[in-house]
Order: structure tokens, then sequence, then C-alpha cells
């Protein structure tokens, strides 16, 4: 090898490669010859980049030097907010408001309080932010009341920083928070918010409670009409096809509609809901209307057991459970016990409580439990006094929540569109015997129902048929159906004197669905025992021998009332699609959740 590298010739001089430059030498970039140095040119591009650096450097003197002037350090800058937002877990508890700042509600701000600052309590229900220096969040109040807030970073960096905007943009929707703020106008109406006309300037925000990123269902979606209301749980292999194929999109509407399973697997969110909180406002307001009216026509309240000892009415569709060592019942209704109260002396009394059915009905129109709304008055010259009673409380409950409750149906028909409910004018009230209605079925009802007959009792389709032959016919949607025939009542009901075929009961109506059955008692401890026997039912049996008892430890004068399902008021009146819908925890025979 070393021959061959011997006898190898030499490169040309300029092939060899050049003496390494001195460390300090610049780059030898545009030179004109070895050794000779920098050219002029480089010279000037170094000088240039030397002054640069020298700029910037001067630059951030002076910066670091206002920095400290204004009390500032030069690391990272300071959140001068820090203390007016956060998430009061992280914080330990610890927050701080003006102790001189009043507490308000959205519903009730008004043109006093511009200007002013307030404190509110709410839930997030959006938030957003536009650019690094402002955000919007919507917070809402109970009852769907709404306002915006807005964040606008200032200068300073206090009250409300870029951090603190940041912040307040990335709560989670239906987070609880407290805001305080002050009171201002828009530039113009905030549409999508209910308090539209003022907006809160928000300068501090505290997360009391925060919401999960994800809910099981959103607001959007809770206040969506809800059309499936099975109580079947979807089985496992079809839950995936059920979550796609069988979601309900209005044309309207991008945001799918949750079932009535969801709905109560999501209670917080379904109770949530303007619609759900609108229907619960005037279901409270039917229960006052009849409570205030029954008040001044000189009712007494009282309270009936739930827990009972015999089965009543027969033992037919009772819950039975262990008592101790015994038998325990829940009561399917007031009934006995408001004729107690009769026959303990008073002469009108009404309750309002929970009634309990045994029935294996998976429809809209059923629960296994509901509230009842009952009342039992003394009779002195004619069973139609109670009648009379009855159809003039719920004409008062109609006429006060169309004039209380307006706002609440027109957000509940906003998501549940409905015909106006027809009321009839006063002294047209439409009261029809039960012969007279199927008489109207015959002759002016669907073809299936020509060959109805007088003794029979009316099939939900008939009722609603005659409901809509009532509407056409009397321009109402509530009527009365008097005269029963006497296999469709109960034993305690008192027979027509002058016709034994038919009973002094009767059924009220509401969009051809019956909301109320009532009617004369039997006061007569023979004639009684003589009706339960006809009935098929023993009158030794328990509970049925201690109510007929009753009657013969002393005189009872004739007394007649009626129990009204609270629920079906409110969902007929409403039309809504189902009873469940106007039930705080609906019970069915599937479902006892939550």
């Amino acid at each position: 090898m070393a021959d061959s590298a011997a006898t190898t010739p030499a490169p040309p001089a300029e092939q060899q490669p050049p003496a390494a430059a001195p460390a300090a030498a610049p780059a030898a970039e545009g030179a004109e010859g070895e050794g000779e140095g920098p050219s002029k040119k480089a010279q000037k591009k170094a000088e240039a980049k030397a002054k640069k650096e020298a700029e910037k450097a001067r630059r951030a003197a002076e910066r670091e030097a206002a920095a400290k002037a204004a009390g500032k350090t030069t690391g990272p800058t300071e959140d001068l907010a820090k203390d007016n937002y956060g998430v009061v877990k992280e914080r330990k508890g610890q927050f701080k408001l003006s102790a001189d700042v009043e507490d308000v509600n959205l519903k009730n701000i008004g043109e006093e309080h511009v200007g002013k600052a307030v404190i509110v309590r709410a839930w997030v229900q959006n938030a957003r932010i536009q650019g690094a220096k402002m955000a919007f969040v919507e917070l809402r109040e109970e009852g769907a009341w709404t306002i915006q807030g807005v964040f606008v970073a200032s200068n300073e960096g206090t009250p409300v920083s870029k951090p603190m905007v940041k912040f307040a943009a990335g709560i989670n929707p239906e987070s609880f928070v407290v805001v305080e703020g002050t009171v201002q106008k828009p530039l113009e109406p905030v549409k999508s918010c209910k308090v539209s006309n003022y907006e809160l300037h928000i300068r501090k925000i505290f997360v009391l409670a925060a919401a999960p990123q994800m809910l099981g269902m959103t607001l959007a979606a809770a206040n969506r009409p809800i059309t499936n209301f099975s109580d079947e749980e979807p089985a496992p292999e079809k839950a995936a096809e059920d979550g796609v194929d069988k979601l309900s999109i209005a044309a309207e509407s991008s945001i799918p509609a949750a079932t009535m399973l969801t709905h109560l697997d999501n209670i917080i969110m379904h109770k949530r809901a303007p619609v759900q909180q609108a229907i619960a406002d005037i279901r409270m307001e039917v229960k006052d209307l009849f409570r205030s009216y029954l008040k001044s026509h000189g009712f007494k309240e009282f309270e009936p057991p739930c827990l009972i000892g015999a089965a009543s009415e027969g033992g037919a569709n009772v819950f039975r459970m262990p008592y101790f060592d015994k038998e325990a019942f829940l009561a399917q209704s007031p009934q006995f016990y408001k004729q107690f109260e009769i026959a303990g002396g008073r002469k009108r009394v009404f309750s309002i409580g929970p009634v309990f059915r045994a029935e294996n009905s998976n429809t809209p129109r059923h629960m296994t439990e509901f509230t009842g709304l009952d009342l039992e008055m003394e009779i002195k010259k004619d069973y139609r006094e109670v009648l009379l009673m009855l159809e003039g409380v719920l004409l008062h409950i109609f006429r006060g929540i169309k004039e209380r409750c307006a706002a609440e149906i027109e957000l509940v028909r906003s998501v549940y569109p409905a015909e106006e409910f027809l009321l009839p004018e006063p002294g047209k009230e439409v009261r029809l015997t039960f012969a007279e209605g199927q008489k109207l079925l015959r002759e002016e009802g669907p073809e299936e129902f020509r060959n109805v007959t007088d003794d029979e009792d009316m099939s939900t389709p008939q009722e609603k048929a005659l409901g809509a032959i009532v509407r056409k016919k009397f321009n109402t949607d509530f009527y009365v159906l008097d005269k029963f025939p006497e296999g469709a009542r109960p034993f305690y009901a008192k027979l027509d004197d002058a016709n034994p075929k038919v009973t002094n009961a009767f059924d009220f109506f509401l969009r051809g669905q019956e909301i109320l059955s009532g009617g004369q008692r039997i006061n007569d401890p023979e004639e009684l025992e003589a009706r339960i026997i006809q009935k098929g039912v023993d009158p030794k049996s328990a509970g049925i021998k201690d109510y007929v008892d009753v009657f013969r430890q002393a005189g009872v004068p004739a007394h007649g009332g009626g129990g009204i399902g609270l629920d079906r008021v409110v969902a007929w009146f409403l039309n809504l699609p189902s009873v469940h819908l106007a039930a705080y925890y609906p019970r069915t025979p599937k479902r006892l959740l939550p």
C-alpha cells in the first residue's frame, strides 16, 4: 500500500485544501483572495448587525426600566384579577364578594338597577370568547330567566384580566356560579335572553358547583318534545341501534329529541328544562286554585292516610306490603275517609294527596301513583249540588291558569303545539246524560260506534270521539256526562230513584278524556250492604265491614263528592302527549326510579 501511495501523482495546487483560518477571523464570504482578511462589504454587514443587536438591547433595557417603575417584575406577568375568579373547590372555599352589594333575582332586575352593582347566583347556560379580551356568558335562573353577562379585560389587568376572560369562557355549561357585576343597558336588546333589555358587566365570577365536561343530556335536548314514552329498556344488543335509528329529529332543528327513559335517567336536566318547569308551575297553580276556591266556599282540608289496613273498594288493583306481623295496603282512594269526615260532623271537606293503583297499564294515560284532588260535601236537596260545585271549581281552575300562567302556557305550546283550550261561556255549560252521549256517538260518531248501547261503559276511543263531537257541536273542550249506568259504577254509588238502571254519578271530560269521577254516595247502611252484595263483594270482608259499620254508628246525612286527577287535568288542559309529563316523578309498572 505504501508503494502504491508513493507512486500516486500529487493533485494540482489549486485542488489542495486551504489552510484553516484563525478562529477569530470572520467568514471569508465574498473574499477576493486567500490571506487578505474580510472585505469592505463583509465589514459593513457585520457593523450593521452589531448596531441592530445594540438597539434591541437598548429597547429591552427601556422596557425593563418601565416595568420596574410600574412595580412589575421582569418575569411572567402577575394576574392582578386572580382574586376575582376561580373554582371555589380549588380555592378551598375561599372567595370574597363585596359586602355592600345586593343579591338579586334576574326576574326582578329593572331600571332602578342600571349602573348599580348586583350579585347573581345562576347556572351558566353557555359561554364564548371573543378575542383575548372579551367573553360572554348566558346565565340562567329558575323559570328560564336568562341574562347576558359580559367580561372585558382592562389594560391594567383589573378587575378583569385576560386570564379571567379565558377562565369565564371555559366554564362548563350547567355549572352553578355566583357573579358580581354592574347592570347596564345593551346597545340593542339581547333577543336570546329573557332579560333582554339589560346585561351584566361582570367583575367577579366564582364556580360554586362545576358541571362535568360531558352532560348525559343537554338542556337543548331536554327542552325538545318527547315522542317516545316507552318504559321498555332497550335490549343490550340493540342499544347501539336504538341510539342511532330511533332518534327523533324534527325538521326545524338538528337537536335530537330524547326518549322519556333518557329524561328520567338524567332527571336533573329533565327538571331544568324550561318546558318542564313551566308545566310544574302550572301544576302548582292548579292545586292552589283548587284549594283557594273550596276554602272560600266553606270547605275544610283534611289529611287521609296512605297506609291502610284493608284493601278498599273490593281489593282490586291494590298494592300489598308487609307491616310488622300483618299485611298493609296503599290507599287507592281517600273515598272512605272523605265519607268518614262527613259522618264525623263536617259539612264540606277536601284533600290533596297521593293515590296508588296497582294497574299494569303501560299507556300515556296511566300511572301507578298520582295526585288526587278530592272533595266531599253534605247534600241538602239534590246531588246536582255536588256536580255544580265540582264544575265550578274546575272552571275556576281553567280560567285561573289562563290568567295566571299565560307565559308558561305559551312556553309549553312552543314545544308541544296545541289548539286553544275552549271553555263554555257562563250559563252555557254542557251537561249531557250518559245516554245522550251514546246517542251522539251513534248518530254523529265514527262508523264503529254506531251500535253502542246505553248500559255499557265507554271505552277510551269512544270518549275521545265524543270529545271531538262536543267540541264541534258546542264549541267547548270541557263537559259533563251524568247518570252513568249502574254497571259502570262502584258499590257506594247511589242509584237513581226514578231509574235504578242508572246512578246519580257523573264524569267530567277534558278534550275527550276523563279527569273526574263523582256522584252521590249511599248513606243508609242496609242499602249500602245490599249494593255491596249485588256487586259480588263480601260485606263481612276486611275493610268493607268497617266501612259499612261507620254508617251504623250514627245517622249520616246524604252526601256526595268527586275525585280529580291532578296530573290528567294538567296534561289534558295543555294537550300533552302523556300524563307522565305532568308528574314530578312518574311511577309506572316498569319504573320506580328516580
